[in-house]
Protein backbone atom coordinates (compact mmCIF):
# COMPACT_ATOMS: atom_id res chain seq x y z
CA UNK A 1 0.00 0.00 0.00
CA UNK A 2 1.59 3.54 -1.07
CA UNK A 3 1.06 6.40 1.11
CA UNK A 4 -1.53 8.06 -1.04
CA UNK A 5 -3.62 4.25 -1.00
CA UNK A 6 -4.43 5.42 2.79
CA UNK A 7 -7.29 8.17 1.43
CA UNK A 8 -10.79 6.98 0.13
CA UNK A 9 -10.92 6.20 -3.43
CA UNK A 10 -13.08 8.99 -3.60
CA UNK A 11 -10.48 11.39 -2.40
CA UNK A 12 -8.01 9.59 -4.69
CA UNK A 13 -9.92 10.54 -8.16
CA UNK A 14 -9.97 14.42 -6.87
CA UNK A 15 -7.28 16.18 -8.75
CA UNK A 16 -3.51 16.06 -7.87
CA UNK A 17 -1.99 19.01 -6.21
CA UNK A 18 1.22 20.38 -8.36
CA UNK A 19 3.78 21.53 -5.64
CA UNK A 20 6.52 20.36 -3.40
CA UNK A 21 4.61 17.09 -2.46
CA UNK A 22 1.75 14.86 -2.93
CA UNK A 23 -1.67 15.59 -2.19
CA UNK A 24 -5.43 15.20 -3.99
CA UNK A 25 -6.82 18.80 -4.38
CA UNK A 26 -10.90 19.55 -3.43
CA UNK A 27 -11.25 23.05 -4.82
CA UNK A 28 -14.03 24.98 -2.40
CA UNK A 29 -14.66 29.12 -2.77
CA UNK A 30 -11.82 31.42 -1.29
CA UNK A 31 -10.44 28.05 -0.18
CA UNK A 32 -8.05 25.13 -1.19
CA UNK A 33 -8.54 21.52 0.11
CA UNK A 34 -5.66 19.40 0.08
CA UNK A 35 -5.09 15.63 1.33
CA UNK A 36 -1.79 15.53 1.32
CA UNK A 37 0.43 12.45 2.13
CA UNK A 38 4.56 12.89 3.04
CA UNK A 39 6.97 9.88 3.22
CA UNK A 40 9.10 9.46 6.27
CA UNK A 41 11.94 12.18 5.98
CA UNK A 42 10.13 14.65 4.21
CA UNK A 43 11.85 17.82 4.63
CA UNK A 44 10.21 21.47 3.80
CA UNK A 45 12.25 24.07 3.86
CA UNK A 46 11.04 27.64 5.01
CA UNK A 47 8.67 29.20 2.71
CA UNK A 48 5.54 31.55 3.04
CA UNK A 49 2.46 31.70 1.31
CA UNK A 50 -0.20 34.17 1.20
CA UNK A 51 -2.87 32.15 2.76
CA UNK A 52 -3.89 31.32 5.79
CA UNK A 53 -3.24 27.71 6.30
CA UNK A 54 -4.76 25.60 9.18
CA UNK A 55 -4.23 21.53 9.03
CA UNK A 56 -5.29 18.49 10.61
CA UNK A 57 -2.63 15.59 10.74
CA UNK A 58 -4.40 11.92 10.17
CA UNK A 59 -1.33 9.72 10.78
CA UNK A 60 2.20 10.20 11.45
CA UNK A 61 3.86 13.34 12.61
CA UNK A 62 4.17 16.71 11.90
CA UNK A 63 7.13 18.98 13.30
CA UNK A 64 6.15 22.71 12.35
CA UNK A 65 8.90 25.12 12.95
CA UNK A 66 7.47 29.07 13.04
CA UNK A 67 9.29 31.87 14.78
CA UNK A 68 12.18 30.26 15.74
CA UNK A 69 10.16 27.64 17.24
CA UNK A 70 9.43 23.95 16.61
CA UNK A 71 6.20 22.15 17.64
CA UNK A 72 5.07 18.40 17.37
CA UNK A 73 1.54 18.04 16.27
CA UNK A 74 0.33 14.02 15.94
CA UNK A 75 -3.29 12.79 14.71
CA UNK A 76 -6.45 14.54 15.66
CA UNK A 77 -4.05 17.71 16.04
CA UNK A 78 -4.49 20.59 14.35
CA UNK A 79 -2.27 23.52 13.59
CA UNK A 80 -2.36 27.35 11.85
CA UNK A 81 0.48 28.74 9.49
CA UNK A 82 -1.04 32.47 9.47
CA UNK A 83 -0.60 34.15 6.08
CA UNK A 84 2.93 35.32 5.38
CA UNK A 85 4.61 33.73 8.44
CA UNK A 86 7.65 31.79 7.78
CA UNK A 87 7.98 28.36 8.48
CA UNK A 88 9.14 25.24 7.83
CA UNK A 89 7.85 21.42 8.11
CA UNK A 90 9.41 18.31 8.68
CA UNK A 91 7.81 13.88 8.69
CA UNK A 92 9.81 11.78 10.93
CA UNK A 93 7.56 9.31 9.72
CA UNK A 94 4.89 8.60 6.80
CA UNK A 95 2.70 11.40 7.44
CA UNK A 96 -1.00 12.19 6.00
CA UNK A 97 -3.12 15.52 6.64
CA UNK A 98 -5.79 17.21 5.52
CA UNK A 99 -5.02 20.97 4.45
CA UNK A 100 -7.26 24.15 4.25
CA UNK A 101 -5.44 27.34 2.55
CA UNK A 102 -7.68 30.00 2.65
CA UNK A 103 -7.67 32.63 0.66
CA UNK A 104 -6.67 36.51 1.78
CA UNK A 105 -10.67 38.15 2.65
Amino acid sequence: MTLTDYYPELIRKLPPYAGRFEAFKLEARDCEVLFASYPAGTIIAAHQHDTDNVGVITRGELLLTMDDRTERFGPGDWYHVPAGVVHAAEFPQDTAEIELWFAPQ
